[in-house]
């Protein structure tokens, strides 16, 4: 059961920034209890996800918004995040834009749990 819990609010997270339902607050309030590599992950997924993307200006626009507005804990969990070896194994085994987001975050969260 926990698991699951861990998976919707990870997807909570992502498609709020993706969809735009939450706001920088909102976003962060559930980004700052969340562990570093899953932020950075779903960060990197958004980004490259939408780098070519239609809606890219909005997408990337939520991301920089809730990064500049909280700078001081984003960047810190940013670079922790980027540091833990599970982004390695992910970028190994995995391209970000080949899963779509409940497959993307079920893989993340049962590596980050298991």
């Amino acid at each position: 059961m926990a698991l699951e819990q861990e998976q919707r609010a990870a997807l909570r997270i992502l498609e709020g920034i993706e969809e735009g339902t939450m706001s920088a607050a909102d976003s962060f309030a559930l980004i700052e209890d969340a562990d570093p590599a899953l932020i950075y992950l779903i960060f990197t997924w958004l980004r490259k996800r939408y780098a070519d993307h239609v809606n890219a200006d909005a997408v990337v626009g939520r991301l920089l918004e809730i990064t500049n507005r909280y700078s001081a804990v984003m960047t810190k969990k940013m670079k922790e995040g980027q540091a833990d070896s599970v982004i390695e194994w992910f970028e190994d085994a995995y391209k970000y834009k080949d899963l779509e987001s409940k497959e993307f975050i079920e893989i993340i969260i049962d590596k980050l749990e298991g």
